[in-house]
């Protein structure tokens, strides 16, 4: 029977930057690239280092945050720290739930593609299986879990290399083609920027997931914000170097035309090159969804505990030491999801519901430190400038995706 264990604190500095770099990496260059290109076409690249800016005045929000209130559920528990109001931190770690459930059901039907690279199968009896899966294994153990899936980083940051030592040597025709990729001056040129950048945040999805380990973390208060901004640097790196390659190895409309974007890329070099990327980005891609189902399990714990969530939730097993009802409940969903909907429609959905929740994050941190009543002061600080400036970016780019919705 299910107790009121507590969480094992079993993560050092690096399961914990490998963590945030499979989820980072998987959810992100693997699978849409294709898609960012055929938004951005031959700026995806700039798309990219975009996404990137916008991201990472929040990436250091968070890293103050996770320093100041090292706690599962951490949005949640900013939120209420901040503004000690339930409703908008329940509002808060939900949203975060939902991001995760929707981002692990994105690369899931990212999955799919690169199987069918070498095997025809149905989509819905693949996508139950793998979830099933890795639904079982994130309730297995975080040590074990986080283990395989820093192992399978490990192999995700060697396929990016592989895909640069196969096919960097398109890097050569940037001398005279430099004019294709560099700013435009029209606004027509800035608005496919500006919407390959909204997509392609989608990819950046990841440094947030950290915080909600933190009762799983050895020294939190110095862990925390160090792997939020290490994964942030290495991800922005592969991701500029590898858009920049596929933009000069193929036609943007020709990526984004193709279910498996990085075979694609690679299978000029021949049937082997594309046959070990598939097989690199599958393994890849469900990492990322098993690192999101851990992610989304421990905020609906964290929100159990604190009353935000039903409190059968905060339930951790005696043997496993794992929130298991939290981690089937989240499994379910995201099967429903990864079956009924499309990989875009997926992706434009998790970078909305992120927003809005990095915007939230960047308040939090805005008021608190112009709270006199604060007395934790954290080992990382940030001027009062980057929440404020966070918080801009992450309004600007909602506001901009509505103006073109409607």
């Amino acid at each position: 029977m299910a107790t009121k264990s507590e969480l094992r604190r079993t993560l050092s500095l690096p399961l914990l930057c490998f963590y945030g770099l499979g989820t980072i990496l998987g959810a992100g260059i693997y699978v849409l690239i294709g898609e960012v290109a055929g938004v951005a076409g031959m700026w995806a690249p700039l798309a990219f280092f975009t996404a990137a800016l916008i991201a990472a005045f929040t990436a250091l929000s968070y890293a103050e945050l996770a320093s100041r209130i090292p706690k599962s559920a951490g949005e949640a528990a900013y939120l209420q720290e901040a503004f000690r109001l339930k409703f908008v931190a329940g509002c808060a770690g939900w949203g975060v739930v939902l991001t995760g459930i929707v981002s692990a059901a994105t690369v899931t039907r990212g999955f799919v593609g690169y199987l069918q690279v070498f095997v025809s199968l149905p989509e819905t009896p693949v996508i139950i299986v793998a979830l099933l899966v890795m639904g079982g294994l994130a309730a297995w153990g975080v040590g074990q879990s986080v283990i395989a899936a820093s192992i399978v980083t490990a192999l995700e940051i060697a396929g990016l290399i592989f895909v640069i030592a196969v096919a960097g040597h398109h890097l050569g025709d940037l001398p005279e083609r430099s004019g294709e990729l560099l700013p435009p001056v029209s606004l027509a040129g800035w608005n496919q920027i500006l919407l390959g950048s909204y997509l392609a945040f989608f990819a950046f999805i990841g440094f947030e997931d950290i915080v909600n380990l933190a009762e799983e973390v050895r020294e939190p208060q110095r862990n925390l914000p160090r792997a939020i901004l290490f994964c942030l640097v290495v991800s922005t790196a592969f991701y500029v170097l590898i858009a920049l390659i596929a933009v000069l190895a193929l036609p943007p409309e020709q990526l984004a035309n193709r279910k498996a974007p990085l075979a694609e890329i690679l299978s000029r070099r021949g049937e082997w090159a594309r046959a070990i990327i598939s097989l690199i980005s599958m393994v890849a891609v469900i990492n990322g969804a098993l690192i999101q189902i851990i992610m989304a399990s421990r905020v609906v714990y964290g929100m159990a505990r604190a009353s935000l969530a039903p409190r059968a939730l905060a339930d951790v097993h005696p043997v496993t030491q794992t929130p298991l009802k939290g981690t089937f409940l989240v499994t379910a969903i995201i099967t429903v999801l990864a079956v009924g909907f499309p990989l875009v429609s997926l992706a434009k959905a998790t970078s909305t519901v992120t927003l809005v929740v990095f915007a939230l994050v960047n308040a939090a941190l805005w008021r608190l430190k112009r709270r006199k009543d604060v007395e934790n002061q954290p080992a990382h600080q940030y001027p009062l400038w980057v929440p404020v400036l966070g918080l801009i970016l992450c309004l600007g780019s909602l506001i901009l995706q509505c103006w073109r919705a409607f």
